[in-house]
């Protein structure tokens, strides 16, 4: 697949089953990753790689959390959020690491994790993978980032689940770039 199309055509695969990428194309994803636009060249991003046992582990930190956030939560919603954990053989969280900068504010370092973790999600569809970046409570409870071991400097971006795709490619609309632009003139 050339490059335009990668582009213009990637899809987020919400079903996802083995196999997964080797550890030698995990090393291409992350290669991938540490391309993304970063000024000063901070490389504000890390990567925690999810897989095996370790899902299964990520699955009861999720339940902790949801029966922290809602303590009459049922069996079942901790079964649901057990499974999260389990929708791809590859879990990649991305982190935003800050820097205090003089000319690289906080933000930019947080667009460049984004951009770090799109670079994943094009990159594992270059190998034939397929991915979906998740955020939702488990990204942004603190007790879960404790868990994960993020530093009070560091922030979740999203959780990249990675495999191969389980179907079809959901279909996408097709838009047209000239809704989405316009041209800038200076007031005269």
């Amino acid at each position: 697949m050339d490059a335009l199309t990668l582009l213009q055509e990637r899809n987020s695969a919400p079903k996802l089953t083995e196999p997964g990428p080797s550890p030698d194309e995990i090393s291409t994803l992350i290669r991938a990753a540490l391309r993304a636009p970063d000024h000063a060249r901070l490389r504000p991003w890390r990567f925690l790689l999810i897989e095996g046992q370790a899902r299964h582990d990520l699955g009861d930190v999720f339940a902790r959390a949801l029966l922290r956030r809602n303590p009459e939560a049922s069996d079942a919603d901790l079964d649901k959020a057990r499974s999260k954990a389990l929708r791809a053989p590859l879990i990649i969280a991305v982190v935003t690491v800050y820097s205090e900068h003089p000319k690289v504010p906080l933000l930019e370092q947080q667009l460049s994790a984004g951009c770090a973790a799109h670079g994943i999600l094009l990159a594992a569809e270059a190998l034939g993978y397929a991915g979906i970046w998740r955020t939702g409570a488990n990204a942004f409870d603190p007790e879960v980032l404790a868990e994960l071991n993020l530093a009070e400097d560091e922030s979740l971006v999203g959780y990249l689940y990675i495999g191969s795709r389980d179907g079809r490619a959901k279909p996408l609309p097709n838009y047209d770039s000239a809704d989405f632009v316009s041209y800038w003139q200076a007031d005269e």
